[in-house]
């Protein structure tokens, strides 16, 4: 598993590199661009590109962790779709990572005819090899077998805050609102049989600028949860007495109202339910509380395993508050990645449905279901 996590994180580094090369380069950026222009937006194209970009990512990770892991082939999920229609030709193209950058670069001119450039560019990124040069990482001894192990990928979680590309955005305590700080790439082990989230991999490809070159750096997080195992790149955040939650801007207003003296009305909203989840684990945020099963399974197994390697947790709101009313004082249920929602379709079969509360302290957890 020491191999597995390694990969996972190299997977995660060159699809950071992949999202920042498509806003560094010209060729690149200018498809981006066309997606802010609304009714002037490119047409050429029958998905956009940001989509592309979106499933570029997700068939690299696949790809690379499938030629090094063959047991994993077939338990490797993502959040897109990888057949696209020819805006030219109207033919369906299969995007995929071919044999040779020559390959890959004809496959996706297929799609993005006539921008060769650009699509050069991505295949380069593409069949890149990552070095990683992390001596934490290099020393951890694990063991798990590969083949008891599914993955979900979310190449670019907050998708439009990462076409929209805002630097401006001020965070409030360290959160930020939105902006492209939050558009991250997740990746995901869990456990075939339980379900139970066992590894997970956050990269922010968008971390900060480097004050010489202006190019975006990125950073990474990892934490392995598996048995007694709980190991991660993170330490522990401190409890804090009086809680500061992250909220979604959707949020409904009766959440709000019922929350807001549990926390000294210290309540944040972000973008990106990825986003949110990794101000948890950072300990900005001391619980990030969702009332709508508007998230997936690809959303939250990767932030899922860093917060129980440090303690915390995952549960379905819903059913937690279900046990409490019925009296139920153990363990609320945690959020599971292999069981589909039975009678839905597409990509509702993965919602996270009943809402979440992810948290890295049992007493904030407890606070936030009294208060609820």
């Amino acid at each position: 598993m020491a191999g597995l996590l390694q990969a996972l994180v190299g997977a995660s580094e060159k699809a950071a590199h992949i999202a920042r090369l498509c806003r560094r380069e010209e060729p690149l950026f200018q498809l981006l661009v066309a997606e802010k222009t609304g009714a002037d937006r490119n047409r050429r194209f029958l998905q956009d590109f940001k989509t592309l970009a979106d499933v570029l990512i997700q068939e690299v990770i696949k790809h690379d962790l499938g030629k090094e892991f063959p047991e994993l082939q077939g338990h490797i999920h993502g959040e897109e779709s990888n057949e696209f229609r020819n805006g030219q030709a109207g033919e369906t193209v299969t995007v995929r990572v071919c044999a040779t950058p020559g390959d890959t670069a004809a496959l996706l001119l297929s799609v993005l005819e006539p921008e060769r450039a650009a699509a050069e560019l991505l295949a380069a990124a593409v069949h890149r090899d990552v070095t990683l040069e992390d001596a934490e990482l290099a020393g951890v001894a694990l063991s798990v077998p590969p083949q008891d192990l599914a993955i979900w990928i979310d190449p670019i979680d907050s998708t439009n805050e990462y076409i929209a590309g805002r630097e401006d955005v001020a965070p409030v305590d360290g959160i930020a609102p939105a902006g492209l700080c939050s558009a991250l790439v997740l990746i995901g082990a869990y456990d075939r049989r339980t379900g139970c989230p066992v590894l997970g991999v956050i990269n922010e490809p968008f971390f900060r600028r480097d004050p010489l070159t202006h190019r975006w750096q990125g950073r990474y997080h990892w934490g392995v949860a598996y048995g007694e195992t709980r190991l991660s790149s993170l330490s522990p955040p401190p409890p804090c007495p009086a809680p500061c939650l992250v909220l979604s801007r959707a949020e409904g207003a009766a959440v709000r109202e019922a929350l807001g003296p549990l926390c000294g009305h210290r309540l944040r909203f972000a973008a990106g339910a990825g986003y949110k989840m990794l101000c948890v684990i950072l300990g900005l945020a001391d619980a990030y509380v969702l009332s709508q099963g508007s998230t997936f399974a690809w959303d939250a197994c990767a932030p899922h395993a860093i917060l129980r390697a440090l303690g915390g947790g995952a549960v379905t709101l819903a059913g937690a508050l279900r046990a409490r009313r019925e009296g139920d004082t153990g363990d609320p249920p945690e959020l599971v990645y292999n069981c589909p929602v039975e009678g839905a379709a597409g990509a509702e079969r993965w919602a996270n449905r009943g809402g979440l509360v992810a948290y890295t302290h049992p007493q904030h957890l407890e606070a936030v279901l009294a208060a609820l």
